[in-house]
């Protein structure tokens, strides 16, 4: 756990930005950018301090002047530096200066500074000869307006990292989908069209929607998620304010365009009369073909009833892969135990234990136990001690949940999934799946 936060500079943080240049000077690092500048800019520009207690650890300063974005200032104490401060710091000031629209970050550093990891995990690119670092920001100054009116965003760079186990999965999602999408150029030397579109499949709860947002993390796209149930209250209709948010999506240069729960608006078309669904799955029908005509972006499907899809929406040239994503396997769930236990009694809980016990569970599933064993460790902590005359609050909260309270919390979730949609999974990968 740190103990170090990131926060706004404010005016009485002089002292420490102070000592953090004369902390360099001290390294011999001389500092591109003038002390007269660097607290300049802390005033009217864009400045973020990591501070431990009241002492300032570190700092990160930058200007915005039009498309254009500088970093004036990044510094950190040697005793603080290799603790990902530097990386952090860099993330809140690029985040406070996006507003702007910048299409290009950069940063200029002496030649003698040697710690550029913190550039270098935030996307920055080396310049030869030069100690030059850009970062090219995914969306334009023109896509602003667009992207906030569709409800788009920009999603954290490290969704894809952050995704627990699931190996196979992301294997597969980064060979088919993001390869050839993020390197375009050395796809068509190869004679390989990257992918449009891609149904994700798979029982509720194993990830699906996770997948699709770390898909446009992994490519620093804007993610876009249309919910048909609120198109559906649209003065045109379901089937218009479909079509017209897909002209929208157009105008964007790239997106990952997300719908959950696809088979609401492309169920199977049956019935005397038609369905008033049946308009927006035939509308839906010519929307893909139209949308799989424009470069850099990729329409992801998700459903947890892909039986009940129209047979013609899955039809080759409209969709290029069918995933199946099932449940977590073993090395997926230890590795999801070992991101939801806290660090601190991680080495003290029977982790092998739990992964045997949550064969099944979905991995909704092991972070609903993981949060209610904390959450009953906690309250024991709290609510207990007065009974057995134990150690103090502070001291009993610390110790953190332990093995019992995992089992506990296992013993009492309902698990998603069930024996039978399980093997219906199994037998649709074989009857459906396509990768």
């Amino acid at each position: 756990m740190t103990n170090w936060r990131i926060r706004d500079f404010h005016s009485a943080d002089l002292d420490g930005i102070l000592h953090l240049w004369e902390s360099l000077k001290a390294t011999n690092v001389e500092p591109v950018y003038a002390l007269s500048e660097v607290l300049a800019s802390c005033e009217k520009d864009h400045a973020v301090v990591a501070v431990q207690g009241e002492q300032v650890v570190g700092a990160a300063v930058g200007r915005a002047a039009h498309d254009q974005g500088w970093i004036v200032f990044l510094a950190t104490l040697p005793e603080f530096r290799g603790r990902g401060i530097g990386t952090s710091l860099l993330a809140s000031v690029e985040n406070r200066m996006a507003p702007h629209g910048l299409n290009k970050l950069s940063a200029l550093m002496p030649e003698s500074e040697t710690r550029v990891e913190a550039f270098l995990s935030r996307g920055f690119v080396l310049k030869k000869n030069l100690r030059y670092f850009e970062r090219r920001i995914p969306v334009q100054r023109q896509e602003l307006e667009p992207l906030s009116q569709l409800g788009g965003r920009i999603l954290a760079r490290d969704l894809w990292e952050n995704v627990a186990g699931m190996r196979n999965e992301k294997e597969l999602l980064e060979r088919r989908l993001v390869l050839p999408l993020a390197e375009a150029d050395l796809a068509d030397e190869y004679g390989v069209v990257p992918p449009r579109a891609v149904v994700l499949f798979g029982p509720p709860g194993t990830g699906k929607t996770t997948f699709a947002k770390a898909i446009a993390s992994r490519l620093e796209w804007p993610f876009v998620e249309v919910f048909p149930s609120r198109l559906a209250s649209d003065p045109m209709g379901l089937a218009g304010a479909l079509r017209e948010t897909f002209l929208e999506i157009a105008e964007l240069e790239h997106a990952v365009v997300f719908i959950d729960e696809v088979e609401e608006i492309a169920s199977q078309r049956s019935g005397e009369p038609p369905s008033p669904l049946q308009g927006v799955t035939n509308e839906l029908l010519k929307i893909i073909p139209a949308f799989r005509e424009q470069p850099g972006r990729l329409l992801v499907c998700a459903t947890n009833f892909i039986r009940a899809l129209d047979s013609a929406f899955l039809r080759h040239g409209r969709f290029d892969y069918v995933i199946p994503i099932g449940l977590p396997d073993r090395l997926a769930r230890e590795a999801m135990w070992q991101r939801f236990i806290p660090a601190t009694v991680v080495d003290d809980v029977d982790v092998e234990l739990l992964v045997d016990r949550t064969e099944g569970f979905s991995p909704a599933d092991i972070e609903y136990a993981a949060r209610s064993a904390s959450q009953r460790a906690l309250e024991s902590a709290v609510y207990g001690m007065d009974s057995d005359g134990g150690a103090s609050v502070r001291e009993a909260v610390r110790k953190g949940p332990a093995t019992q309270d995992y089992l506990d919390a296992i013993a009492d979730t309902r698990t998603t999934v069930s024996a039978e949609v399980q093997q219906e999974f199994l037998e649709d990968i074989d009857l459906l799946g396509r990768v």
